[in-house]
């Protein structure tokens, strides 16, 4: 139980931490208008975040049985595909496709709304929770109802923690947090996603490194 949960939290940070337009609009927010602002929009992220994840889980949970025969190609896919996800994320620019939100001041609600549609708009991140789920092996046979929903939630307190982390380091920084910022943070992430990935890649083939031959 407490490993799903770990677990859980992990595939959180992991998928919040990447700076995409939600995470500019947070840190806009919390610079322009407070931490708590900032925190507004980070739980509507959050909150599409855990949706998300419930529904690919329910989706791999119909499939268990191909998973469970084919457990170690998936995880060895899954790692492939988080590499080149980190490596788009170290490459991407944070600043593309942010609409400019304007002075207007919004309420707390209006925060919580405005970033639960725009994350809640990127339909390809159940792309990236497969292969975090498969690299993890997050859905298992022998998972109840129960632990799935234990490992969801720990999803939705590893994206807050990342939320509460990111508005505090940025309301205390405020003076000396900009666009270069940003930039690096992003790198630093596409980093630690592709050493996740190169991680998985060399556990798989030590436990079947007849998988080595893909590669040669």
């Amino acid at each position: 139980m407490i490993d799903i949960i770990y677990i859980g939290v992990i595939i959180g940070v992991l998928v919040s931490a990447p700076m995409g337009p939600v995470g500019i609009l947070c840190i806009q927010r919390t610079l322009s208008k407070g931490r708590l602002h900032g925190l507004a929009t980070g739980a509507g992220a959050a909150l599409s975040d855990v949706i998300y994840a419930s529904v690919t889980c329910l989706g791999m949970g119909v499939i268990i049985n191909f998973i469970e025969a084919n457990q170690a190609p998936l995880q060895l896919f899954g790692s492939i595909i988080l590499g080149f996800f980190g490596y788009y994320i170290y490459r991407s620019n944070p600043m593309k496709g942010l609409k400019r939100q304007g002075d207007r001041k919004l309420s707390y609600t209006q925060d919580f709304l405005t970033s639960f549609l725009l994350t809640f708009s990127n339909v390809f991140i159940v792309f990236l929770y497969i292969a975090l789920f498969a690299r993890f092996g997050f859905v298992l046979p022998e998972h109840s109802i129960w632990i799935s929903i234990c490992g969801i939630g720990g999803i939705g307190v590893g994206a807050m923690l990342w939320w509460l982390v990111i508005t505090y380091i940025v309301s205390k920084l405020r003076r000396w947090f900009n666009i270069r910022s940003i930039w690096m943070l992003n790198k630093i992430v596409g980093i630690i996603i592709i050493l996740v990935s190169l991680i998985g890649l060399l556990s798989i083939f030590y436990i079947r490194p007849e998988y080595l031959l893909i590669f040669l």
